[in-house]
């Protein structure tokens, strides 16, 4: 990039988990290329990158307005921000192509307050030095229809979709049609997503599957950031424990299974020698 100190500006691009790019820039009027609208009003500030050599995190913080247009608080609370993707670009406005990469990462913690908002930034490097390595447990570590779990969440009778009837606590308890083909307990630590309404995008984790006279009663583990209404359209999934009798009995995948059923369980390493019997470190009956 050229050396022109007075021309020169930032430009952010966020993309979303489902889709939706914004644009921001701290130039003091709009810009336009990769086919991205960069918003000047939106007020964006940044402190200066701090990159390394090797592998130590990337890091940097942004701040702006909170706007209707652009970001705003009820899609950042509702969780449509976390783990985005962000680009950064440093420019000369006056020759838009005269530009270059500055940091491409994901967006970490966000901060509201007084009408504006502060995001930490994550460089590619920061899962690096998250703690790795496999857990050895009775239970599968693996997520239901993940490339390690491998079951197919799309085949019929794991999953539905249909139109919540009513609702209670912002969407924390759902009332959806009876679902009579599904057995009472079928969904527990299955996955609700959101199709349509103001919560489309958002999902949520079930905590209790019952019923309620006519309809099937959903209750979530967190409400979703938006509050649904009734007729929105929502996918329910079945649920899986990670016990491997459910993993054979439920859904016939127990090749896939990747916890260790049979190790010893914590009350049997704790156990300490008894007089008498026998201490052969056999099985205990």
């Amino acid at each position: 990039m050229s050396d022109t100190t007075t021309t020169r500006a930032r430009a952010w691009a966020l993309e979303r988990r489902d889709g939706v790019v914004i644009g921001f820039t701290d130039h003091d009027r709009d810009l336009t290329f990769d086919g991205i609208l960069f918003r000047a009003e939106t007020g964006m500030t940044a402190k200066a990158l701090t990159q390394t050599t090797g592998l130590s995190v990337d890091n940097t913080e942004a701040a702006g307005a909170l706007r209707s247009d652009a970001l705003t608080e009820a899609d950042i609370l509702a969780g449509r921000y976390d783990v985005a993707e962000l680009r950064i670009w440093e420019l000369d406005w006056n020759v838009i192509a005269d530009r270059r990469l500055l940091f491409r990462g994901t967006l970490g913690e966000i901060t509201r307050a007084g009408g504006a908002f502060r995001v930490e930034l994550r460089g590619l490097s920061e899962p690096l030095s998250r703690s790795g390595g496999r857990v050895f447990g009775a239970l599968c570590p693996a997520v239901l229809g993940d490339s390690a779990c491998r079951f197919d969440m799309a085949s019929p009778g794991f999953f539905d979709v249909c139109e919540i009837t009513a609702l209670e606590e912002a969407g924390g308890i759902l009332y959806l049609p009876a679902l009579v083909e599904f057995p009472i307990g079928w969904f527990v630590h299955g996955r609700v997503q959101f199709l349509d309404g103001g919560a489309t995008g958002l999902e949520s984790i079930v905590r209790r599957d019952g019923s309620a006279g006519n309809a099937r009663r959903i209750e979530l583990w967190t409400a979703p950031g938006a509050t649904p209404m009734p007729g929105d359209a929502v996918r329910i999934e079945a649920g899986c424990d990670k016990r491997f009798v459910t993993c054979r009995e439920k859904f016939g995948n127990q090749l896939n299974f990747r916890g260790f059923p049979h190790i010893p369980n914590e009350d049997w390493l704790a156990l300490m020698p008894r007089d008498g019997g026998v201490n052969d470190g056999g099985r205990r009956r």
